[in-house]
């Protein structure tokens, strides 16, 4: 279960020593064709890292041969030289490649080249650790080096993260494979995070732009950890067309949504601090945007937040979370389920609150705003004490 599952792709992760404590930080995934067709989409923070400046630019071309991702530096709010940093990168990455014998695909130029970074703002990439890096992730690019990579591109997630959807049978079907890291700053707009998907399948750049924008609306952009938003945020889609199959449009869209909605699930599971995740499902809404507006609201609602990790099935936490919303709805219509039992019914009290049960880890809020037919889902977590502590000492 890797980026590497699908044919026509090699991958490494490897210690280049950006990381003090001498753990895995440079992770490299290479596309070795036939195609080389590539999409993404990006954080919508105004405030955008060097190297998600540089991948926008690069993907306007459709086509992306590798990406190179760092750990334990974001390479954001760095100036000109951030740039230049991200551009030497991406060309170390294409003369290694190039030096190495990848060129089975026509060769390899800095201009097909993603590059993504993941770690502290503000602080300069050690560009000496950073390009020797890049040669010795291209010396140890294999076909089964996809788990290594998802663990090279860790901040301070717990556990590496992948997922894969083979579709067909052996020999005539295709794959998507991915591989995610975030922990923290997970907000809509994408979570925080890199995410790098890969897929044998025959398809132009188009289509992946058209299936990964659809994936990530329900996805990785319904998860709400903690309100913030990254300067980071990259997901990418890279295709080889390996498996010769062109596969219906329908088919593969929703092939790149279950792998994006297992890496967003795994995501939010492995949130900073996090003891709960909370499920919040809002249905009986007037439309789509008024669901997602009002399961963003509850799930940034900080009060709420405290209440899951105590236990306590506040209702009133939830009404007062659809109160702030532009959402269509009467308020002596609303209903509220904590884990399936109703403790608020038509704006008031309504089943015994002693009834809901909240020991276990994923805790269910079903908001009805008995105005419609529209439903959504959004993830998000409790908040903690371990997750301030963490955070008030991140760059310490």
């Amino acid at each position: 279960m890797s980026i590497t599952a699908a044919k026509g792709f090699t991958a490494a992760g490897i210690a280049a020593g950006i990381k003090e404590n001498g753990n895995p930080d440079l992770a490299l995934v290479v596309n070795t064709g036939p195609r080389l067709a590539a999409a993404g989409v990006f954080t919508s923070n105004r405030v955008k890292a060097a190297p998600v400046l540089w991948s926008e630019q690069v993907l306007k071309g459709g086509q992306l041969s590798a990406v190179v991702l760092n750990s334990g530096g974001a390479n954001a709010c760095t100036g000109p030289q951030g740039f230049q940093d991200t551009h030497a990168t991406a060309e170390k990455v294409a003369a290694s490649l190039n030096t190495a014998g990848y060129d089975e695909t026509g060769g390899h130029g800095a201009g097909t080249v993603a590059v993504c970074s993941t770690g502290l703002i503000g602080l300069l990439l050690p560009m000496d650790k950073v390009l020797p890096g890049v040669d010795k992730a291209v010396a140890q690019l294999s076909p089964h080096g996809g788990e290594k990579a998802a663990i090279a591109i860790k901040t301070t997630d717990s556990v590496h993260k992948t997922a894969q959807v083979t579709v067909g049978e052996a020999g005539g079907g295709w794959t998507v494979g991915g591989m995610a890291k975030g922990a923290g700053m997970l907000a809509p707009g994408l979570a925080t995070m890199l995410v790098v998907l890969t897929t044998d399948a025959d398809l132009p750049a188009e289509d992946l732009d058209a299936a990964l924008r659809s994936a990530t609306r329900t996805t990785f952009d319904r998860v709400d950890s903690d309100g913030c938003m990254s300067t980071n945020d990259t997901v990418l889609l890279l295709a080889s067309g390996a498996s010769g199959v062109v596969p219906e449009k329908d088919a593969f869209t929703e092939a790149v949504r279950t792998v994006c909605d297992d890496l967003a699930r795994q995501l939010i599971g492995d949130a900073e601090g996090a003891s709960k995740e909370i499920r919040i499902e809002v249905i009986n809404a007037a439309n789509e945007d008024d669901a997602v507006e009002v399961g963003r609201s509850i799930a940034g609602n900080n009060l709420l937040k405290c209440a899951v990790h105590g236990e306590d099935p506040n209702w009133g936490r939830v009404l007062s979370a659809i109160g702030t919303t532009s959402a269509a709805f009467e308020p002596d219509r609303l209903n509220v389920a904590i884990n399936d039992v109703w403790v608020c019914k038509n704006g008031s009290f309504g089943e015994d609150r002693e009834l809901v049960d909240m020991r276990y880890r994923e805790v269910r809020i079903t908001a009805d705003l008995a105005a419609g037919d529209a439903s959504a889902v959004i993830w998000s977590n409790d908040l903690t004490a371990d997750y301030v502590h963490e955070n008030s000492a991140y760059s310490s």
